[in-house]
């Protein structure tokens, strides 16, 4: 007991500055721009495949850190004809064998107009009950403009920084916030 006690103690260390920060509005829609321009410079077809869409989300900072007991946290917006309309944050915990801390950026591609809708009408969705996220193993040799994704929701991970093994977003909360 006294252990998961000390768990408890170290994850809040970890997050507590993380997950109470709040970005301001500027800054995250900056971070944004950025995060999509990053995403365009590092893939064959992006800037194309990123037009076609209906919408998309882009979380420039996803934190993630545990030992036994871990947890990530990011703030980003829905992008629609090339605008943030709305801000959301990303949570998600987990509980086994981790241990490590790392940042990454995620933009989460809506191929099906019926899933953004679904989406952007709940304040909180659940990935795995609300619906499910399909992460992309993608490099630079695929021009992402001529893939047929059979999944209508597709997530890119990159600009990873840290160590910490396994990319999963099973679990993850996405909430409405206000910016």
């Amino acid at each position: 007991m006294k252990r998961l006690f000390g768990y408890i103690i170290v994850f809040n260390l970890l997050f507590g500055n993380i997950t109470y920060a709040k970005l301001s509005k500027e800054v995250l829609d900056y971070q944004i721009k950025e995060t999509v321009q990053q995403f365009i410079r590092q893939t064959t077809g992006g800037e194309e495949f990123l037009k076609k869409l209906p919408g998309y989300l882009v979380f420039p900072n996803i934190y993630k850190a545990g030992f036994m007991i871990g947890g990530e946290y990011g703030e980003g917006g829905m992008v629609i004809g090339g605008k943030v309309v709305e801000y959301y944050s990303m949570i998600s915990a987990s509980i086994g064998f981790q241990m490590g801390a790392q940042r990454r950026s995620m933009i989460i591609a809506f191929l099906a107009p019926s899933m953004l809708d679904s989406f952007r009408r709940s304040q909180k969705w659940k990935v795995g009950i609300d619906g499910s996220i399909t992460v992309v193993d993608w490099g630079k040799t695929i021009d992402l403009s001529t893939v047929d994704f059979k999944k209508p929701i597709v997530a890119f991970v990159f600009d990873n920084e840290g160590l910490m093994a396994g990319i999963s977003i099973d679990g993850a909360i996405f909430t409405r916030i206000q910016k």
